[in-house]
């Protein structure tokens, strides 16, 4: 069990005071992600609009976050860090950006990071289907790994429903 002594001042911060938390209507897409082994969930929603030079820009972008400190302070870190940037500029953060935004993470929740950084991956793959878009390579990929995840943990839930 992670100690809260071990967390940056601006992980709590943003556990504290999460920004960007909540749903939007209608979004352009949704991420959702979760790690099966500490069963965290992550909800995540993006609203895209073109701007004057039509650039596809996130205009908006919120979450749900079910699960510890560091998953709702990485979900929070990540609205910050995309909201207002154009979709192909998004696509390039990653678990660094995270961590260096929130001053670090105990080892043990850097996965957490990688988890904001899928859900905002599987939002953005889910936007590209939306618009019928052409889906960049390495997103179908990134979407295929987060696929056979969120298989085998719908495949344990069905497991324990039975038991």
């Amino acid at each position: 069990m992670t100690n809260i002594k071990s967390y940056s001042k601006k992980v709590l911060e943003h556990f504290r005071n999460p920004h960007n938390f909540g749903k939007i209507k209608n979004p352009s897409g949704v991420g959702e992600v979760g790690n099966i082994i500490c069963g965290d969930v992550m909800f995540l929603y993006i609203k895209v609009l073109k701007n004057k030079k039509k650039e596809e820009i996130i205009k908006d972008i919120k979450f749900e976050t079910y699960g510890c400190a560091a998953a709702i302070a990485t979900s929070s870190a990540i609205t910050d860090l995309v909201k207002g940037k154009p979709v192909q500029e998004a696509l390039k953060i990653n678990k660094e950006d995270i961590l260096k935004t929130l001053r670090g993470l105990p080892p043990i929740k850097i996965h957490c990071s990688l988890l904001a950084v899928d859900a905002l991956k599987e939002a953005i793959y889910d936007f590209f289907i939306k618009r019928r878009g052409k889906i960049p390579k390495n997103l179908i990929s990134i979407h295929e790994k987060n696929k056979k995840e969120r298989d085998i943990v719908e495949e344990k839930r069905k497991k324990w429903a039975k038991a």
